[in-house]
């Protein structure tokens, strides 16, 4: 009869045990994986260099693909509305996933909206578009530009290197 009552309070202990572990939520017992958030795009600078000028754009988090073509004008994305820059050559530089707003819509974005700018070769640079994960930008010079693209990392930024053109005083 001893070793029945020791049974029994074992077998009370294993569904005590067993409704325990019932209890204890899913997320407490497996690791949990983030999403990956979108790229803020926080800031663009530029500086002129002896034979070249430079654009760079700040990004905070993973640098999303980036891509630069040339354009025959630029235009603002919601509007559709031409982007007021002097130039006869455009670039448009497009990151995607990206945003230069939060997740509460507020801008993190510190940089130029538009902005004339009097460098050898870069005229000037707009933001044309924070819409549906893409932030787009757009570059003004007045000879058509010879680029190079690249990224560096820690911090993230993207980079425009313009070459000078013979023509163009350094």
């Amino acid at each position: 009869m001893i070793h029945r009552k020791g049974l029994a309070a074992v077998a009370a202990g294993m569904l005590l045990t067993a409704g325990i572990g019932v209890t204890i939520p899913a997320s407490a017992s497996a690791p949990q994986s983030s999403a990956p958030s979108t790229a803020l795009v926080v800031n663009a600078r530029w500086g002129g260099h002896g034979s070249f000028d430079r654009l760079v754009i700040d990004v905070k988090g993973k640098m999303p693909p980036v891509t630069v073509k040339p354009v025959k004008e630029l235009r603002y994305d919601g509007s559709g509305n031409k982007v007021p820059l002097a130039g006869k050559y455009f670039l448009e530089i497009k990151l995607s996933p990206a945003a230069a707003h939060n997740d509460a819509g507020q801008s993190v974005y510190k940089g130029p909206r538009l902005l004339k700018i009097w460098l050898p070769t870069l005229k000037g640079v707009a933001l044309t578009g924070d819409f549906e994960g893409v932030v787009t930008f757009g570059a003004a010079f007045t000879t058509k530009p010879v680029y190079k693209t690249f990224t560096l990392h820690s911090p993230e930024r993207f980079v425009l290197d313009v070459r000078h053109t013979a023509g163009c005083p350094v």
